[in-house]
This record gives C-alpha cells, structure tokens and sequence, in this order.
C-alpha cells in the first residue's frame, strides 16, 4: 500500500492543492516582474471599458502593476459616451470610412463626453479604500497638453472638419511624469498651435504615444480574445507579417480588430517591443497576460517571439529550473549544477519574451561520426507550439557543420515522438563505444539513431 503524505494540520487537501498552485504561480511570474520593472507600458481602452463592470477590474490591475515598477500610460476611449451626448443633443452621429466626422456641435459633445469620462476613470484609479486590492495605495495620476494635432482635413468630398490626427508627441513631458512614478492618463483630444481643438482617434493616439515613449508594450483592450485562426481557436502570438495577411483577408475581424490591428502593426515596425490585443471583458486579463507563460491574448511582434540561440553561463539557474522537474519524474537523467557549468557550450536553449523555456545539448563522437541528442527538454505550457521540432532541427544543423553523420538519443518517455520524426531504432551495442559503455541498463533506455 502506498503511504499517503501527512496533511498539515487544519488544511484540506484542496487547500493544500491551492496553496502549492499559488506559490508556483507567484515564484513563475518572478522573472517577468524582474523584466518589466521600470518598463514603460501603454495601455489603451474604449469608453465600453471606461464606463462598464470591467473598469474596476481594470483600476485594481493597474494598481498592481505601477505597484511593481511599471511606468503606465492609459489612453481612454468615449465613443459611446459621445454617442449618448449627441443623441441626449439632438444630433446624428455622423461617420465616414469609420472614423466620426466632428463638426462645431459635435465636438462639444466630444469634450463634454471626453470630460465625464477622464474624471469618472481617475477617481478609479485614486481609490484607496480597505479591504480592497487597492488599500493603503496612492496613484498620482497626471494629463497635460501632450499632443499637438493637425485636422484630417477632405477625404472623399467628405470634411471631418475637428476631427483630427496626430501630428507630434512631446514625448520628454510624459517621461517627466513617468520618471516621477505618476500615472499618466491621455484623452484622445489633441490641439494646434493656433489653439484648435481636434478629436482624435484613441487607437492612433495610443500607437503614437507607445513609439514615441519607445514603450516596452502597447496593450489594446478590445472585443474579442485576440486574433482567432480558421476554426476558431486563439493565435497567441503572430508576426507583424503574419498579421498584417489575416488584416488584408479580413475574416473572423471583429469592429475593435479592424481599428486596432493596424496600429498594432506599425507601432511594432516603429520600434515598440510588444503589441497585446486583449479581450476586454477578461477579469485580470492583463495580469494573465503578462505574468503567466502561456498568456491570455494574441502578442503582435516584429520577429517571432521564441528566439533559439547557445546557451551560456548565465542560462544555468534558469536550465537547472527547467529541467529539474523532468529529472524528478524520471523522464530526464539527473545532471548536477556543476556538470551543467562545465558542459554548457553544449547546449542550445530557446526563449519566450526573455523567459527560457526549452533546450537542448548536442554530445558529439567524433571518432565514430556520431553525436548524442541530449536532455531535449519543454516547458509544459509550450509542448503543443512546435519547440521540440525547432531545437531537434537546431541540434541537426550543429551536427552537420561538425560533418557528423549521424544522431542517436536516448529515451524512456518519447519513442514514438522520435519516430515520428525519422529515427529508427537500435539496440546499446550500435552506439558509440564511449557511450555504450556508459548505458544503464536498469534505466533500460532505448535507443534511437537518425542518418543526417
């Protein structure tokens, strides 16, 4: 019979279960905390978010991140308000090509709308109550005269009149603020110098602040999970390229994809680091999204976000971390820290977001031609995104530029992976003879070999 380990006293498995999960969580999201602070982010959001169930959910999160040293910028939407505005006026919304047309009367319910807004969303952000995840805190949220605006003048015989782009970002204030810990909060009004006032759209306003700030991301909160793939299933992370494909096919587009893809795609070709589209009803979707592995959203990058390279002495806390749990179910054999120092030039290891999260070593033969695929090894969260098959052809390639002709590898769990993948297999007497006589036969490992 097997002994069942003691509960601590008072705790129910389940509660024990949900401590373990907490503290994984917490130690797990570390190294994203460690990477973001003092990181910039912009995040931006419609007047559905501003004025709806989720702004408080929204507020607490925000709180939570300046909390841990990132530098915010909100950027709040009023689209609808300014709808409820006109209508409560008397007016008929007007828009061409998507974008509103602002005229005289219009922009008064633009600033009235704008107004309401802003105040309703600072004295969120200012809360402090206990009790709450907001107690004992204090948010300096700050605004100014950030943007200077030109009009967009006659597009197809139609004049938008106030309605307004972007023309520069006095980008030094709004660091000024930042470096200060405030929160800078932006409405979507910009003027000129001649003291004209323009409506602006928020998607462009937050694109221009995010490259103007050279922001580590720039975060929209839209209606829907993210981008979807052709049956409907989340695209976690997608090239500028591979987007900017799916925007010119326009299917399975959303209203909020239309307007904030494009923006996500320039703003990351401008230089920003990361573009998130978030679902916007997501309760903690921005802390899912950032400090979880697996993410919630769709990440827009300039390159592909895994970034394969050689490992180096610095990678080796982080490799012990990964691949101690697969040494302890057995799938992996135990390698100390101080072997792994000494034979790290062996190993290539892959990155999400500067988070390692596979590797793999090459042990090469060269008397025999033969090089050993060793301790090949994936983050649970990442096995279904195609990593083992990146690091396989990585080891492949370092084979083959030693002029190795063939690759062997050991293993007790993932045969028929191997297989899949054209290795065939042998038994421990074909393999070198360092190796062969270095097999453990109670271990009782099989043996594959693929011809490079």
């Amino acid at each position: 019979m097997n002994a069942e380990l003691p509960q601590p006293a008072g705790l129910s498995a389940e509660a024990v279960d949900s401590t373990a999960s907490f503290v994984a969580w917490v130690r797990g999201a570390a190294p994203y905390i460690h990477a973001f602070r003092g990181k910039t982010f912009v995040i931006a959001f419609g007047g559905e978010v501003a004025s709806g169930d989720s702004a408080q959910r929204l507020a607490y999160d925000c709180n939570l991140l300046a909390a841990l040293g990132i530098r915010l910028v909100l950027v709040h939407g009023a689209r609808p308000q300014i709808d409820a505005e006109c209508v409560r006026r008397g007016l008929e919304p007007r828009f061409h090509n998507g974008l509103r047309v602002t005229d005289a009367a219009t922009l008064e319910c633009v600033k009235a709308a704008m107004a309401v807004t802003r105040i309703e969303v600072e004295a969120l952000l200012s809360q402090g109550l206990p009790n709450t995840p907001m107690a004992g805190s204090y948010m300096r949220v700050t605004g100014g005269n950030f943007i200077t605006a030109r009009p967009v003048g006659v597009v197809d015989g139609v004049d938008y009149q106030y309605t307004g782009a972007v023309r520069k970002i006095i980008a030094e204030e709004i660091n000024a603020d930042l470096d200060q810990q405030n929160v800078v909060l932006i409405s979507p009004l910009g003027v000129s110098p001649a003291g004209e006032i323009f409506n602006l759209c928020m998607e462009e306003v937050a694109e221009t602040v995010a490259v103007a700030l050279k922001a580590e991301k720039l975060i929209y909160l839209c209606d829907a999970p993210g981008l979807l793939d052709a049956d409907g299933r989340l695209i976690d992370s997608v090239t500028a390229d591979e987007a900017e494909r799916m925007l010119e096919a326009g299917e399975g587009l959303t209203e909020d994809l239309h307007l904030f893809l494009p923006c996500a795609l320039r703003a990351v070709r401008r230089g920003v680091a990361r573009a998130h589209l978030i679902d916007r009803d997501k309760d903690g979707g921005l802390l899912l999204e950032f400090f979880t592995h697996s993410g919630v959203g769709t990440v827009v990058s300039r390159a592909p976000l895994f970034r394969l390279r050689e490992a180096t002495v610095e990678d080796v806390a982080a490799l012990v971390a990964l691949i101690t749990p697969m040494e302890t179910d057995g799938t992996l054999v135990r390698r100390g820290r101080e072997l792994l120092e000494q034979e790290i030039e062996r190993f290539t290891v892959v990155e999400h977001d500067g988070v390692l999260v596979g590797c793999a070593a090459l042990y090469p033969f060269s008397e025999e031609n033969a090089a050993e695929l060793a301790c090949l090894a994936v983050t649970p969260e990442y096995r279904r995104a195609g990593l083992g098959d990146q690091l396989l052809r990585r080891i492949e390639r370092r084979a083959r530029a030693q002029r190795l002709e063939r690759l062997f590898v050991l293993t007790t769990r993932t045969a028929h992976w191997f297989r899949e993948r054209g290795f065939n297999e042998i038994g421990p007497e074909a393999l070198p003879r360092q190796k062969r006589e270095l097999y453990n036969y109670q271990r009782r490992s099989k043996v594959f070999v693929k011809p490079l």
